[in-house]
């Protein structure tokens, strides 16, 4: 009889400590994985999410969407000319190799950032940095050759995450594949593509930013992130409770798992989150104006909000959400339905109706090649706009691809349009981003190499207040709007969802990144 309870007493120990190891990860899903995970190298949401779970940034965009907070920088100040910013950094922080972080690391990330050489797609979101000095191992001088207004914004962001050198050169190729170093609140364990992502905890982390409670360490040991790319898949293992966590649930389900009973669903506001179609104005296809026009207005936006996207979005007639900062209120009405005057704009551009319902001119057809990631709704949303265009004689082809390769077929610009979301914090961030010339070939995928752009997207950065920045941003707007050199279709809303076991849940905006550092998650 002993030996029996001792066996049961054995018994129950093991399974108290499997209960117990089980609920020291953190299990989430995610829709898309990634090419890598070294965030100077991509524009890719699905590198940025990860990248800002084991790396930090100088500074951290509060709940808010617009107030800039400290975080690896404890203060800064800046001239009145506006070029010269410095950084007091903090003292206590350590990468999760155990290397001290100082001055020396934000120098050499800014410099591997901005390096020409290096081709980093985002380096613009540093400015024209001139010099950047440390006067002594916590303090850092960021001197700009010319004033950026949305420096500071643009130092939240993941592109702008300081990296450890030591972890840099010893990986090479491998870098951001078979690891990475950070000072995040995660570190970096294992990658399986297009499987899973394995974080553990920083156990020295304490420097969380002041929007969270806990500043560190996180409570779970590890962070187990699934790729599960089909969209009742990831709702199913959540009503199940087979996961603690998704940021990424497809919208035609939400008001399904608003419903049961084990699950939150918690909305991020605020969020500016464009789903588009870009035109490559190089490609003779869209090149005219006029063609680009005639599909923007073609489209029923609010049909395909309401029978897609089941009311989870509002229909775009801008680029830029009228709720963000710097929106010009003269966007509005440019884009404007209307299907008649589609067909009167391509028959003045030369595209002739074929006997097959589809244009032509000069023996081509009017057929522009479409690339879509195969994700959410982008492919019921890109069939249902090709259904709209063969109203108007174009004939779509569509091709949808994998993430894990989306980003390498874009980068190969054979193509006349493309679609992702877009998520941006104000109208600078979507106007620079996109249509700056400096941009080519990417982000600025439009090919869009205009003067006057450039000019009035240099005097917005340059503004030492925010009516000139307000200004000139405005212009840029109306001249790119003017030119549709995007068709903007709708302005996503985007989702927590949790377990209900999971507390201290709340979803950030920045850059699809609902899921930022979770320092206060718990059970």
């Amino acid at each position: 009889m002993r030996n029996l309870f001792v066996g049961i007493a054995a018994f129950l120990g093991m399974t108290a400590t499997v209960a117990m190891a089980e609920a020291q990860t953190l299990k989430m899903m995610k829709a898309l994985d990634a090419p890598h995970y070294d965030g100077q190298r991509t524009t890719w949401s699905p590198t940025s999410d990860i990248v800002n779970m084991f790396q930090d940034t100088l500074v951290a965009l509060d709940w808010d969407g617009k107030t800039v907070i400290p975080y690896l920088a404890k203060s800064w100040t800046v001239s009145p000319d506006g070029k010269l910013y410095t950084f007091k950094l903090r003292d206590d922080v350590q990468f999760c190799s155990g290397k001290k972080f100082t001055a020396d690391d934000v120098i050499y990330s800014f410099k591997r950032l901005t390096d020409p050489a290096f081709k980093a797609p985002l380096a613009w979101r540093a400015g024209n940095i001139k010099e950047l000095r440390a006067p002594d191992p916590y303090t850092v001088e960021y001197e700009l050759a010319e004033p950026y207004a949305d420096l500071l914004l643009n130092l939240t962001m993941f592109t702008t995450a300081i990296h450890n050198k030591e972890s840099v050169e010893a990986l090479g190729k491998d870098y951001g594949v078979k690891g990475a170093d950070g000072t995040g609140p995660w570190c970096f364990e294992s990658w399986q593509p297009r499987t899973e992502i394995v974080l553990k905890r920083h156990d020295a982390y304490k420097w969380g930013p002041s929007m969270y409670q806990n500043k560190g360490p996180v409570k779970f040991e590890k962070l187990s992130i699934k790729i599960v790319p089909e969209d009742s898949s990831r709702m199913a293992a959540m009503m199940a409770g087979q996961f603690d966590v998704t940021h990424q649930l497809p919208l035609q389900f939400i008001q399904q798992v608003k419903a049961a009973p084990n699950l939150n669903v918690q909305e991020a506001t605020p969020n500016f989150q464009l789903m588009y179609y870009g035109y490559k104005t190089s490609r003779p296809m869209v090149a005219d104006k006029r063609v680009r026009e005639a599909m923007n207005i073609a489209i029923n936006r609010a049909d395909i909000v309401k029978g897609i996207m089941l009311g989870n979005a509002e229909p775009a007639y801008t680029f830029v959400d009228p709720k963000a900062l710097d929106f010009a209120q003269s966007t509005k009405g440019v884009i404007k339905e209307d299907v008649e005057r589609a067909k009167k704009l391509l028959d003045e551009a030369g595209w002739k109706m074929g006997s097959d319902g589809i244009r032509e001119k000069d023996g081509v057809k009017l057929a522009p090649k479409v690339y879509f990631t195969q994700v959410g709704n982008f492919g019921r949303i890109t069939e249902a706009i090709q259904g709209y265009m063969r109203k108007i004689g174009i004939d779509w082809k569509v091709q949808g691809f994998d993430s894990t390769i989306a980003f390498q077929k874009m980068s190969e610009q054979d193509y006349e349009l493309w679609t992702v979301t877009f998520p941006y914090l104000s109208a600078g961030d979507l106007l620079n981003f996109y249509f700056d010339s400096r941009n080519m070939p990417a982000p600025n995928r439009y090919n869009w190499n205009d003067a006057k752009t450039d000019e009035d997207l240099k005097l917005g950065r340059a503004a030492l207040n925010d009516a000139d920045r307000a200004k000139y941003y405005a212009l840029a707007q109306q001249l790119v709007t003017e030119e549709h050199l995007m068709m903007p279709v709708m302005n996503v809303a985007m989702y927590l969802v949790t377990n209900k076991k999971v507390k201290g849940a709340r979803p950030h905006m920045l850059y699809q990144n609902t899921f930022y550092k979770g320092l206060d998650y718990s059970f």
